[in-house]
């Protein structure tokens, strides 16, 4: 089973990736993932902002996900206990464990590196969905895809440049960061079949708040009047952010939904640049431009492999 073959699972979603002909909509999917990415790329230069206080990573992802609950909590006076409920409980806990890794890991890299850094290597996480899917699901993937493969590859040996500068621990954490995306996409895709955007984002957030205490206690640090706005802005990026892109995953396939994502590189180079006076400088562009183009390839050719078995199940896909 590939990847892309998970997320049809509900009956909810069509083989066309999990939108069904009535419900794509694309300029809305545009806005909504444009937004999102605004906001994400609001959560690095924030998180960049607060650990430049002096600020351990998981006290930062901890005070994270308790404003992203209370901002949240309005919605359960609304909605009551259907904002809770679900019967994806072992996806859930699975999202949150991954989501905690993700997201540790790159408030460590949003310590140590730039946020334009951070951004341009967070675009390898559908490349490592793809070796993932090989991996673990054992799918097959023909020339083109392992071309596109290849490409990422190469974009992130651009940015990286081993050899010549200096592979340090925040492009490790990076790294490992966009590893743990690249499981989530697929996964958070599934959720919406029952789910719907606010469900997913408050359940996962409020369960990851019990995960995120333990080790914010050992380095806790308390913080002063502006740290803690910066926090309950952190939290407030977070929620608008995520529900946001699972809204543009909502009302448009997935391989569309990924070719509206590299407008977080943009904006995020502009915080940073105006925020902390942070450049990154042209190799970084253009390996980040080279991964984003083999991840909208990846993604798209997953779609048309999906959609294959349901217009010709006798001829076997290309890859």
């Amino acid at each position: 089973m590939s990847l892309a073959d998970q997320h049809s699972q509900s009956p909810e979603f069509s083989a066309s990736d999990g939108v069904s002909g009535k419900h794509k909509h694309p300029i809305e999917a545009f806005l909504w993932v444009t937004l999102s990415m605004l906001f994400l790329a609001a959560i690095a230069g924030l998180v960049r902002y607060i650990t430049k206080q002096g600020f351990d990573p998981f006290q930062i992802l901890f005070l994270r996900t308790v404003f992203s609950v209370l901002w949240m909590s309005p919605l359960l006076f609304i909605r009551g206990t259907s904002l809770v409920r679900t019967d994806q409980f072992r996806l859930y806990g699975t999202r949150v464990v991954i989501s905690y890794i993700s997201m540790l890991a790159m408030f460590h890299a949003l310590e140590l590196i730039t946020v334009g850094e951070v951004t341009a290597i967070s675009f390898l996480s559908p490349i490592f969905g793809t070796f993932f899917a090989i991996l673990l699901l054992g799918e097959r993937v023909h020339a083109r895809r392992w071309l596109a493969l290849c490409v990422g590859i190469v974009g992130a040996a651009i940015i990286l440049r081993p050899g010549t500068t200096v592979f340090g621990v925040g492009q490790t954490f990076a790294l490992i960061s966009a590893m743990a995306i690249g499981l989530i996409g697929p996964l958070v895709k599934k959720m919406t079949g029952r789910d719907d955007a606010d469900r997913i984002v408050f359940i996962t957030n409020l369960c990851m708040v019990p995960l995120a205490l333990i080790p914010a206690i050992f380095v806790w640090k308390t913080p002063t009047p502006e740290i803690w706005l910066a926090m309950a802005a952190l939290g407030l990026v977070a929620v608008l952010g995520h529900v946001t892109l699972v809204r543009g995953y909502t009302v448009a396939e997935a391989s569309l939904v990924m070719t509206f994502k590299f407008s977080r590189l943009p904006f995020s180079v502009l915080i940073g640049y105006l925020a902390f006076g942070e450049m990154i400088d042209g190799p970084t562009w253009l390996g980040a431009t080279l991964i984003f183009a083999a991840a909208v390839y990846i993604t798209h050719r997953e779609a048309k492999l999906h959609k294959a078995p349901q217009s010709s199940a006798s001829v076997p896909p290309q890859g």
